[in-house]
């Protein structure tokens, strides 16, 4: 007895790897065995990266952050310091916001952490 594939299985696989390649340049978008390396290595860049993009939010809220603290005499760990005696539950992305788009607001909460 002959062996049977299933094409359609085998052809819809294909095709959905090729559809993830799609934008890809030369023949890593319509060549198959080219094309699942790329997609491959792209999903686990991209795996990677969601993991990365936390780190690299939350240290540019910190520069920003100590950037706005220094113009007040304060430097990132005073400030930070200051907080949790005071118990001030902020967190970085809310402080870094304030102290980027309301200076002012910013200014009366150091004001208050030195007071």
């Amino acid at each position: 007895m002959s062996k049977s594939s299933n094409s359609v299985a085998s052809r819809k696989r294909r095709k959905k790897i090729l559809k993830k390649a799609k934008g890809y340049f030369g023949r890593r978008k319509n060549v198959y065995t080219i094309a699942k390396n790329a997609v491959e290595k792209g999903l686990s860049y991209a795996y990677r990266d969601r993991k990365n993009k936390k780190r690299v939010f939350r240290s540019l809220w910190i520069t920003r952050i100590n950037a706005a603290a220094r113009q007040h005499g304060l430097s990132y760990s005073e400030l930070i310091n200051k907080l949790k005696i005071q118990g001030v539950e902020i967190n970085r992305k809310v402080l870094a916001d304030i102290a980027m788009n309301d200076p002012e607001k910013f200014s009366t909460i150091i004001k208050n952490l030195k007071a």
